[in-house]
């Protein structure tokens, strides 16, 4: 049987995000194998969710940061995977898993190679940093990726400038516009009990990974400088900056107002909950929590930043407002709350923009790109 490689640097990115790819891949009669580090699952506790796949995983030590020396040995367990297995054809994702697996590719002559870039380092508004270590990184290993995939719109213009063969976009991840458990009122209510919610509160919700780039802070003060108190706050998700939230919650005497509910596996039921969905994040790619969000009718107030722009239609699915604003992100928010008619309108327009990122559509871009790929390496190798 044919086999096929996908790689990223944390276990949990496969399963959250890229099995409509394997999906295609196994129909195309590819056996599908992954390699990431299972000791540092992401989007989720652990890695049961590849139970029953029919995927092979394989262990490779990957560090998060990209300086990390650790790393050198993850580039040599990969070479060795790819002289052990042949592989004909290799997906890789995530910067980390990204750099290494089109190396360790180049090294052994196994290809074709398809990178997908879920939203690059460098971007319009990014610290100095960002540029002076990712952008030459990216643009040097172009030349050893046989397709550059991205997901939105300014990545793919500057991917455009590279030596990449060829770069082509599709329209995110994919999105199940499916909703699934449909809670009914009794049940609802059940859940507004369980999480301590009021039936006047004014239901705002976030998700994503407790951290700088997600960037719930600017929520929390955006929701401080509101003189109503007739919100409730649910943040999905669980990281780092846990405890440095909290404390901002206890100092500002918010806590009958913010529920931090961790990670959710239940988060289709949460937005049935919402009334508005909030991303203040720094840095997204294409942001599937806004797509979930938007699925079921919720206006987004979110930063002004790529990603966001794409989905969120200003003044018609909701707000694009300036980084680290809280003001106008209060604003904004508020506007929402005191319009129940705008928030309904806002929430039957989001539903419909979604469909332009469904995973049917998707699935037939990325169907077209691997047999696109696949068909120029062979020709080239003859």
């Amino acid at each position: 049987m044919k086999k096929a490689l996908l790689v990223t640097h944390v276990s949990g990115f496969v399963p959250q995000f890229e099995m409509n790819n394997v999906r295609i891949l196994q129909h195309m009669g590819y056996e599908v194998h992954y390699a990431s580090n299972f000791h540092n699952p992401s989007y989720g506790d652990d890695n049961s969710r590849l139970e029953g796949t029919g995927i092979v995983c394989h262990q490779i030590d990957f560090a998060r940061s990209p300086l990390k020396i650790e790393n050198i040995i993850a580039y040599k367990q990969l070479k060795h995977l790819m002289q052990t297995i042949h592989f004909e054809l290799v997906h890789c994702h995530t910067p980390v898993g990204g750099v290494l697996a089109r190396l360790a590719a180049h090294a052994t002559h196994t290809g074709p190679v398809i990178y997908t870039v879920h939203g690059f380092h460098f971007y319009t508004g990014a610290p100095i940093r960002n540029w002076l270590l990712y952008y030459p990184i990216e643009r040097f290993l172009a030349r050893y990726t046989d397709m550059l995939i991205t997901i939105n719109e300014e990545d793919y213009q500057r991917a455009e400038t590279f030596s990449a063969k060829p770069v082509r976009r599709i329209h995110g991840v994919g999105m199940s516009l499916e909703k699934k458990d449909i809670l009914l009122g009794a049940q609802l209510t059940e859940l507004r009990k369980k999480l301590g919610l009021e039936d006047s509160d004014f239901i705002i919700v976030s998700a994503g990974e407790l951290n700088k780039n997600k960037n719930q802070i600017m929520v929390l003060k955006a929701l401080s400088e509101m003189e109503t108190q007739n919100y409730c706050y649910l943040v999905c998700g669980k990281g780092p900056l846990k405890e440095k939230l909290e404390t901002y919650v206890k100092e500002h005497q918010m806590q009958d107002r913010v529920r931090f509910l961790g990670y959710r596996k239940d988060l289709e039921n949460i937005l049935q909950l919402a009334d508005l969905f909030v991303m203040p994040s720094m840095r997204e790619g294409m942001p599937t929590a806004v797509m979930e969000a938007m699925k079921y009718q919720l206006p987004v107030v979110g930063t002004n930043i790529r990603g966001n722009r794409e989905l969120i239609v200003e003044g018609k699915t909701g707000y694009l407002v300036p980084l680290n604003d809280s003001q106008e992100m209060a604003k904004k928010i508020l506007d929402i709350m005191d319009h129940p008619s705008l928030k309904k309108e806002m929430g039957e327009r989001a539903a419909v923009k979604i469909t332009e990122y469904s995973s049917e559509l998707v699935e037939q871009e990325m169907l077209k790109n691997y047999k696109e790929v696949i068909a120029a390496y062979k020709q080239g190798s003859t």
